[in-house]
């Protein structure tokens, strides 16, 4: 991988991370047309990955901020019930991660990916679409509605079905406030990344890392690129979210699922 490969690759992440149109998806169809190979991605993958999670923290550092403030007053206030919505999401996800990661890695070793993350972006633009067209609603985030977008955010590990896209999507045909659904959505996936980075930094080894062929500058430059592409995709999709023009993305999506089947049947 070379310098511009990384840049390339690290806007795709740090822009499509953000918005509803499948971050894992786009890096692999990203590394199929640069022709990337994946012992040459892996560590640069975790890198980008952790620039999102970092431009999210500083989006959100006033929001973090006052939830752990509320959060260490050790009272059942709404900081405390905040952070326990946030931890029943992550319950489905957790499961998935112990006992079924395995499967879902393969899903990425496939043959077939692109023809997956195809059909994946497909249904991204169908759940994208539905929450456009169901009315807005005006509750907050209950205890059960946590747990079902924290499902949600789970079956979103399948590439080219979006994070942010199914879990704010479930979150509007629900009935919340879209304000409320965009933080949330957000915030809920810090910890499972964080998580997930810190597992795969410790799998990756100093072995496979030493045996990579991709130079620290250019791993610099991805994680660079992809933490000021995050900052800026993430304050415009809670804009977006607030002003319920996700139908815009649906489109997108539907487009880009159809190059990518059409590639694949072709290929």
């Amino acid at each position: 991988m070379n310098w511009f490969e990384a840049l390339i690759l690290g806007l795709i992440q740090g822009l499509t991370e953000f918005l509803p149109v499948s971050s894992s998806g786009h890096l692999e169809l990203g590394k199929g047309l640069l022709g990337i190979e994946t012992e040459d991605s892996l560590a640069f993958t975790v890198l980008v990955h952790g620039a999102t999670v970092l431009s999210t923290i500083v989006v959100f550092r006033q929001d973090i901020w006052q939830l752990l403030k509320g959060l260490f007053r050790f009272q059942w206030n709404e900081e405390t019930k905040y952070f326990v919505k946030i931890a029943i999401s992550m319950i489905p996800i957790a499961i998935v991660g112990l006992f079924f990661k395995d499967s879902v890695e393969a899903v990425f070793e496939s043959a077939a990916i692109i023809l997956i993350v195809g059909l994946m972006l497909l249904l991204t633009a169908a759940l994208l679409a539905f929450a456009y067209y169901k009315k807005a609603g005006d509750r907050n985030i209950s205890f059960w509605d946590a747990l079902i977008i924290g499902v949600a955010q789970t079956i979103a590990v399948i590439p080219g079905l979006s994070r942010s896209g199914t879990t704010i999507a479930t979150g509007l045909i629900l009935g919340n406030r879209r304000s409320e659904v965009a933080r949330f959505s957000f915030l809920m996936v810090l910890v499972p990344i964080i998580g997930e980075n810190l597992l795969s930094l410790f799998e990756l080894g100093d072995t496979q890392v030493a045996a990579s062929t991709t130079p620290v500058f250019v791993l610099i430059i991805g994680f660079i690129s992809a933490f000021i592409a995050g900052l800026a995709a993430c304050k415009w999709m809670v804009k977006l979210v607030k002003d319920g023009k996700l139908i815009y993305f649906a489109i997108y999506c539907a487009i880009i699922a159809l190059i990518a089947i059409s590639g694949y049947m072709l290929g």
